[in-house]
Parts: structure tokens; sequence; C-alpha cells
């Protein structure tokens, strides 16, 4: 679904991504791992059009999608979320994944003055769809909690729940364990593989819990220093010479200690 090609992001004389190449295939729920540093969330933003590539190609689905505007890959499928979740506090739950949908009449002036009926019929649809997401993430009971006084678990589910109101076909997801207790990661989590099982979505997930991306990833991908190191499943990485140089700086007698250090 996504092919990275020879990508470059250069910050002045720093290079934070540095010639990353990797594939993601459809259909899969892939984890980027690396030490702090190493360009994970450059490269999430170079894919999701927040930062222009110094040089090197993005596709999806064979399309050129290099340097697209964020607003451009929402309304092809491609979504991404942040390590710090960009809710509207002062609005409800409910009406935080409404406002999702883009092109809704009411918010052309003069359709808010002459399609009254229209507005409600459309808004009825969208309050609907709003409940199965939060019924879908267990989170129904918040419906109209103000967004900003949710945990930061909560927060991230309602990301991971304004995903759910366009047609996603592969979203990002940055840190998504970030500041979130063992419960609510693990309700993350099931709903994810859900996600993954029953409605086809893409995942590619930026995290350092191994435990969580062991239950989730496969492959998973490892970069350092702006480059992929290595691919393939967690058990692989853990014993790849380069991944425990990468991390630890150490090598092989500090192979046990990679779980902790990452």
């Amino acid at each position: 679904m996504i092919v990275v090609q020879d990508v470059h992001k250069h910050f002045g004389g720093f290079h934070a991504v540095d010639g990353a190449n990797l594939e993601i295939r459809e259909g899969t729920i892939t984890g980027l791992i690396g030490p702090n540093g190493a360009g994970k969330t450059t490269l999430f933003n170079v894919i999701a059009g927040v930062l222009k590539p110094t040089s090197g190609t993005v596709t999806m689905a064979g399309e050129d999608i290099t340097a697209l505007p964020p607003h451009v890959l929402f309304h092809k499928g491609l979504l991404r979320t942040f390590q710090i979740a960009h809710e509207f506090g002062s609005m409800t739950v409910r009406e935080n994944l409404m406002m999702v949908p883009g092109g809704q009449s009411g918010e052309v002036l003069w359709k808010s003055w002459l399609q009254r009926g229209r507005i409600r019929a459309e808004e009825r649809a969208l309050r609907d769809k709003a409940d199965e997401v939060l019924e879908f993430l267990t989170i129904d009971h918040l419906a109209e909690e103000k967004a900003a006084n949710l945990s930061g678990g909560q927060k991230k589910l309602l990301e991971l729940g304004r995903t759910m109101m366009v047609d996603a076909r592969i979203v990002f997801l940055d840190e998504v364990g970030a500041g979130v207790n063992r419960a609510l990661l693990r309700t993350i989590g099931d709903a994810i593989l859900k996600l993954n099982a029953e409605r086809g979505y893409t995942f590619v997930v930026i995290e350092h819990d191994m435990d969580f991306i062991e239950r989730l990833c496969d492959p998973v991908i490892c970069m350092a220093e702006g480059k992929v190191l290595a691919e393939g499943t967690l058990a692989e990485i853990k014993a790849n010479e380069q991944v425990i140089e990468a991390y630890l700086g150490t090598g092989l007698k500090n192979r046990a200690t990679l779980e902790t250090q990452a």
C-alpha cells in the first residue's frame, strides 16, 4: 500500500531521515521501532504530508503522493494520529467525532439558511455514526463529556475514533501508548486488532512498548539514524546485532536487555 523510496528530510545540516526505504503491505499492522532520534516521527510526517521531503518519493497504491498536503491525503484514506492528542477540548466527545467528515452541508452559509432539513438529516446520521463508533471503542458512556476532561488513554481512543468516521485505508499511530495506563492500552490494542480484522484497516504503529508491539505487529521495522535498519518479526528484530547496537551500543553481551531499553 505504501512504498517509501530513498526519502531524505534535512533540517539544515541535520539529516533526520537519511535515505529511508520501506514498504507497508495492505492489511498489516506494521510496527516501527527505534531509539529516540531515529527519525520515526519525521518519516511519519513526511508520509502524511505534514513535512515535504528533501528528496525521495512516497507512493500509495501505486500513486505518487509525495508532498501532497494532509487534507488531500485524508480524502484518499491516509490518516495520522499524534503522540500528543489533538482534541477540541471545549466540545463533547460526540461532537469531536461528528465534525470529522468533510463536505457537510452546514459548512456552507447559504445552505444553512435554505436547506435546514437536509442539514438536520445529515446531523442525525453523523450522530448515529458517532454513537456507533463510541460503542465500538467502549467509551459510549463519555459521549457528553467535554474532551478536555478525558484521560490520556481516553483521548487516544477518541483519536482512533476519528479515523472511523471516514473511510480510512491506512492509519499511522504515533506512540499510542504514551501516558496510557495498561488497562486502557489493552482496550486500544483490542480496537486496533478488531479494526484490522473486521474492517480491513492497515496500521503503522510507532511504539516503545515492546509488549504492545509483540501483541499487535507483524512485521516490525527498526530505524536508526534516519535509515531502516532491519525488518522482520519482533523475535528476529531482537536477535539482530545491528538493532542491539543501535539501542544499546554494547553488542551481544547485553542482548537480553533490549526489551527494557526499547
